[in-house]
């Protein structure tokens, strides 16, 4: 990871300087860098040292951070990691275009591998990351959202880019087509399983040690999967208040709706379905060797249930 974080570095540099601020400001603010840690244990697993794998780690943190950039400002939000997000202190232009700086210049790296397979993998990951992000802003403020609905915005939006993670590593491994696919399966499992303990998070956690605002996603008009149960499982007056909270985003009965969400068992039921994804993970890794390696994504998948932030 360290020698991810210098090429992250070095790979920054531009000649306009506005570009490496506002793209430092937020690579520096203490990211989980998920996506290059599963790659490179995946490459671990593999017995893979391939040379450019670090490159490819720090390209898909560039694409992630590009997403997190656009995100901010069609979100409107003003807080990530525990700090102002970009668009709040350099303003949304500032913010789109880094974006679009970081996308570009993650497809200058992987073009270095020479590999038309690793291009293929990033580039179909980051279109159906994109349609994830349309789909998600179609279903804003729709209470009628289902669980299946909510799962294809989440496996688009944020689980392909952990399937593209682990594939590939695979990939560079040379694996076959039965480890790759083994591989991928394991990467979409656990970014699903990340993504819903994340909106559990949003009923259950703290701010301080989330770094975000409680109720965003309500704010934004996000049918997530405990405010889905908790219409499921409620009563017709809770169901009702709900889907009236989610129709006009307001958080002014936020109290209300988080004692609904916990009390109805909505919140044991989504951390039910976040299992059953990192079980998927789990089972995934019986097609990979062995190893250090595979144990750690093996603990990986178990962790991410008890994470708190």
């Amino acid at each position: 990871m360290r020698e991810v974080d210098a090429t992250i570095g070095r790979r920054l540099d531009s000649g306009v300087p506005l570009v490496g601020e506002v793209a430092r400001y937020i690579i520096s603010a203490g990211g989980k860098r998920l996506r290059p840690v599963l790659l490179l244990l995946t490459c671990g697993a593999l017995n893979c040292p391939h040379p450019q794998r670090f490159n490819l780690a720090a390209v898909v943190e560039f694409i992630h951070t590009a997403t997190l950039l656009h995100d901010d400002v069609v979100d409107e939000s003003t807080l990530r990691r525990g700090r102002s997000t970009a668009n709040e202190v350099f303003g949304n232009p500032a913010s789109v275009l880094v974006g679009d700086f970081l996308y570009s210049r993650a497809f200058q790296m992987m073009v270095e591998t020479g590999s038309m397979r690793v291009m293929e993998i990033l580039a179909e990951a980051t279109n159906v990351i994109a349609e994830g992000e349309v789909l998600q802003l179609m279903n804003m403020h729709d209470a009628s959202l289902d669980e299946a609905a909510y799962l294809r915005v989440i496996r688009s939006k944020t689980a392909k880019l952990f399937e593209a993670s682990s594939r590939l590593a695979a990939v560079l491994a040379e694996a076959s087509p039965e480890v790759e696919a083994a591989c991928a399966e394991y990467g979409l499992s656990l970014g699903t399983a990340f993504q819903v303990i994340d909106d559990v998070l949003d009923y259950d956690g703290d701010a301080a040690e989330m770094g975000k605002n409680l109720g965003d996603d309500l704010r934004e008009g996000k049918a997530t999967l405990p405010l889905i149960l908790a219409m499921q499982l409620g009563t017709a007056d809770e169901s009702a208040l709900v889907r009236q909270a989610i129709e006009s985003g307001s958080t002014d009965e936020l109290p209300a709706i988080v004692n609904i969400v916990r009390r109805t068992g909505a919140l044991q039921g989504t951390r039910a379905a976040a299992a059953a994804q990192a079980q998927r993970a789990i089972d995934a890794l019986r097609a990979l060797p062995r190893n250090p390696y595979a144990d750690s994504l093996l603990e990986l998948a178990a962790q991410l249930l008890q994470r708190r932030s």
